[in-house]
């Protein structure tokens, strides 16, 4: 029998003026274990004249990872921080009770062409973290725990797995593997999960149990533990997940919280623009109604 019970393929969805592929949440998987959300940015090539431009926008209950193949985003936040995150690097946002952020190109490569390319990830908190103060972290890509084992380069980018841990400063049990390939041969990753877990294949394909799988989907094991699999020749996946919350989590627009009634309000104080300002911006995403 298969271990595969789910395939999310991605979805089309607009962020700013900037087209993603959407991979959570998905009508019949709402989270895999704490990731709330998942979406893929590009691979876009941009002219001198495109350039990424998401107002700022307000955020509960979750952190924000965000991760680069290629490219370069400027990210300004309510708390004070004004840093460029570059591929390979970490960006781990934690909204907590509200924050306010902004994602655009940086001044540097306007009026030039460009590549952007990765992934945007929701991570929700638990239930008696969903209020603490906001934080930012940035990791530097040298930072991340990398190895190679039979063929294979890994890659920790969030959580624990495989008796390591990565320093992105997480608030659940959870994991987020970076596996490359060059050659076809058997994974077995599964004595190493917990709880629940998804693989989304980025290039290269993976095969189970006679099928193939190719990439822009995300594939959610029935059980984590009998996670094993023949990765393809360069092939790049992510297997993502950790152990799931006691409680239901609520997402509306960016708000992700166990209890409505702090949706209800974060709503209210974004229509209201009584959120935090990121400082030197004046413009801001509205809230859709």
């Amino acid at each position: 029998m298969s271990n595969i019970s789910i395939i999310i393929p991605e979805r089309s969805a607009d962020i700013g003026n900037f087209r993603v592929g959407r991979l959570l949440p998905f009508r019949k998987k709402r989270m895999v274990g704490p990731f709330a959300f998942i979406d893929h940015m590009g691979p876009a090539i941009m002219t001198e004249d495109e350039n990424l431009d998401v107002p700022p926008h307000p955020h509960i209950g979750l952190s924000t990872l965000t991760f680069l193949f290629e490219g370069s985003i400027m990210h300004k936040d309510s708390i004070g921080t004004e840093i460029e995150i570059n591929s390979g690097a970490v960006n781990w946002m934690t909204a907590g009770k509200g924050v306010v952020h902004s994602e655009r190109t940086p001044k540097h490569l306007r009026g030039k062409s460009k590549k952007l390319h990765g992934l945007q990830i929701w991570i929700a908190l638990p239930k008696e973290l969903e209020q603490i103060p906001p934080t930012f972290h940035h990791i530097e890509a040298d930072k991340l725990p990398k190895w190679d084992e039979d063929g294979l380069q890994f890659k920790l980018i969030a959580g624990k797995a495989f008796g390591k841990q990565s320093p992105v400063p997480v608030y659940s049990d959870l994991f987020f593997i970076e596996i490359k390939s060059t050659k076809k041969q058997t994974v077995n990753c599964g004595k190493d999960l917990f709880g629940e877990s998804g693989m989304y294949i980025l290039e290269g394909s993976v095969h189970n149990e006679g099928n193939t799988y190719q990439p822009k989907q995300i594939l959610i094991a029935k059980e984590s533990k009998l996670c094993s699999f023949e990765i393809g020749s360069n092939s790049t996946i992510y297997i993502f997940g950790g152990t799931p919350f006691p409680e239901k989590r609520f997402i509306n627009w960016n708000f992700v919280s166990s209890d409505k009634k702090l949706i209800d309000k974060a709503r209210t104080d974004w229509k209201n623009q009584s959120f935090p300002k990121v400082p030197g911006e004046i413009d801001f995403t509205p809230f859709p109604e």
